[in-house]
């Protein structure tokens, strides 16, 4: 049984209390399948739906996938999903997975929401901005003319202090258990910017792991983007090391059966090279070593070409925990992490709210030509 089960009962009391809750649980954990089907479960939804806000649509689809395999209905059917361009889910379905922008463009065409009974928010700790916003809306509605709306706030390393002044009155359920410890491990000393390539140290940390543990498992690696990604599987096929495992990329540009293949289990060893998208809600069985690069694209503003642009930056210390929880799932884990103590430290303890990073015209003009209010906006 998933560690998160522990807080159904403190999940049911809170329910009774509040219509705002924030849940904390560690990575691994399975609250993005699990707490929606507790709520569906305890009637706590009465006859509308759950909204599941995911950050990405690899997740968001490969969560109900998840989700409509462990209640044996198919998937469209009770349990469904919807992303940009493709919509799996029908007039019955009470568990529904969406991407953030989804929700929020439905607010601009039925502000009331009808049908929907609970919008949870997951992985709420990276701040996307449609996330963000979604959520202001949410309790503007909840506080008008929806206050049977319930609100459901969720994550792994949120810093719980922050949000809780903003949605009080609310309630707190921590899950603290994870199933396996997971060691972490740092470099000697650090990559040469000049010389050394984050594949390649990818590859030799693969190599190493292998020679000090002859069963090392399932292995994730994580690497800032598709170009990075092929590097490392062309690094790993040089060695040794990973003869006779599989090799198989993740990222959000691969078409769904290839994305299936990486999270599909196998009678032999794999080795998924994947991109951010498994950093979160995405959990990979089997995995029980983590290499981390370190890195990942992130949304930022550019001022010399007056655009959003994606920049390959160190991740945050938070980030990192939540990689490195990975691993762990079926049996003690091993994060090697492709940097030392010393710039570990140095690291952001969080990432930067999206809409601190990028230039937020779009959304503003988007919510001002909706007349929707964007003044209670202070997250």
């Amino acid at each position: 049984m998933l560690p998160i089960h522990a807080i159904r009962n403190d999940l049911a009391a809170a329910l009774k209390r509040s219509r705002r809750i924030i849940l904390t649980a560690p990575t691994g954990s399975g609250k993005s399948t699990q707490v929606p089907q507790m709520l569906l479960d305890l009637g706590a939804l009465g006859t509308g739906k759950a909204v599941v806000l995911q950050p990405r649509r690899l997740a968001t689809r490969l969560l109900a996938k998840r989700v409509a395999e462990e209640r044996g209905v198919p998937l469209g059917g009770e349990v469904g999903y919807q992303i940009r361009f493709e919509s799996v889910c029908g007039p019955d379905t009470r568990i529904h997975f969406e991407t953030e922008g989804i929700l929020l463009r439905q607010m601009l065409s039925q502000p009331a929401l009808p049908g929907i009974s609970a919008i949870l928010f997951d992985e709420f700790h990276e701040r996307h901005v449609y996330g963000d916003v979604t959520l202001a809306q949410a309790l503007q509605l909840q506080k008008t003319t929806r206050p049977d709306l319930l609100l459901i706030v969720m994550s792994a390393t949120l810093d719980v202090r922050l949000l809780q002044p903003y949605l009080e009155p609310c309630e707190i359920v921590r899950s603290e258990g994870r199933t396996f410890p997971v060691a972490i491990e740092h470099l000697a000393k650090p990559l040469h910017p000049d010389h050394d390539t984050p594949w390649d140290a990818a590859a030799a940390a693969y190599e190493r792991a292998v020679r000090e543990d002859r069963e090392p498992g399932d292995a994730l690696i994580f690497m800032p983007g598709a170009y990075e990604i092929q590097r490392t599987l062309d690094a790993l096929r040089q060695t040794s090391a990973a003869k006779g495992a599989l090799l198989l990329p993740l990222h959000g540009e691969l078409p769904p059966n290839d994305q299936d293949a990486a999270v599909a289990r196998y009678d032999r060893r794999k080795i998924v090279v994947a991109t951010n998208v498994a950093e979160t809600s995405l959990t990979i069985d089997g995995i029980r070593l983590v290499i981390d690069s370190g890195l990942a694209r992130v949304a930022r503003f550019d001022p010399w070409r007056g655009i959003n642009t994606l920049l390959v930056e160190n991740i945050s210390r938070a980030s990192a925990d939540q990689r490195a929880g990975r691993a762990g799932r079926t049996a003690p884990g091993r994060a090697i992490r492709l940097w030392t103590e010393h710039e570990h430290a140095g690291r952001a303890g969080h990432d930067l709210p999206e809409i601190k990073r990028i230039d937020p015209a779009e959304i503003l003009l988007d919510r001002k030509s909706t007349r929707l209010n964007s003044s209670h906006i202070t997250i």
